[in-house]
């Protein structure tokens, strides 16, 4: 069932652990078929150097197992991969890590502020780059902590716990959470560098203004 859904799970959860985003048995990967609904998701505690598409576990929204051909228990972390999808519609992938920089600002319970242009690419409807606030992992509370912060932004810090970033496939929730991580570092070095003040930030009608540059002329089709 979903095979090729379940496929891109492993491909991009494994591109996670190796690029350094999360390592092991840490962060999650799911990803939402928009036919029957149903979300493929990865397991509980499976090093994802030994996943196979066979593992990735395929459930309903209210999170009933509808497949496990390994036998094994989808994430803990689950509800709030379905908090995501029940909250934003157009979301059908889901990608959360625990990569260090933005965690470390998850720790601090701080905001990432639009230091650099590139959050213009990250669905921050409000110029920064938003905190859920605490929750136990596996809890309904830490599943609703991130549906507010989602609301504004396609990414979102959690406090103490990591990055959560959502999109319309795995690639492109994935390359959002890599941009967090990016700007996350880029703020932390911009802090060292300024004496731990804070650095100047690009307005948000500044990053509402973007568009592709009119001077290009593209084929016509």
């Amino acid at each position: 069932m979903l095979e090729e859904l379940k496929k891109q799970v492993v491909k991009y959860a494994l591109s996670a652990d190796r690029s350094g985003l999360c390592k092991h048995r840490a962060g999650n990967f799911s990803t939402r078929d928009p036919e029957s609904g149903y979300v493929c998701i990865t397991p509980t505690g499976v090093d994802r150097e030994e996943l196979s598409y066979h593992d990735i576990i395929v459930i309903d929204l209210e999170a009933n197992v509808i497949e496990a051909e390994t036998g094994l228990r989808p994430t803990s972390e689950t509800l709030m991969h379905l908090a995501a999808y029940k909250s934003r519609p157009d979301v059908h992938a889901v990608a959360h890590t625990h990569s260090r920089f933005a965690t470390s600002f998850a720790v601090l319970k701080k905001e990432i502020p639009a230091i650099v242009y590139e959050v213009a690419g990250l669905g921050c409807k409000k110029g920064y780059v938003p905190l859920a606030p605490y929750g136990r992992p596996g809890t309904p509370e830490l599943a609703q902590s991130v549906v507010e912060p989602l609301q504004i932004a396609d990414v979102a810090l959690m406090e103490s716990h990591g990055v959560i970033a959502v999109d319309k496939v795995l690639k492109e929730a994935l390359l959002k959470a890599h941009y967090v991580e990016e700007l996350a570092e880029i703020y932390y070095r911009t802090l060292m560098l300024n004496n731990g003040k804070e650095p100047p930030v690009v307005p948000l009608a500044e990053l509402q203004q973007w568009e592709y540059p009119k001077q290009i002329k593209l084929l016509k089709k």
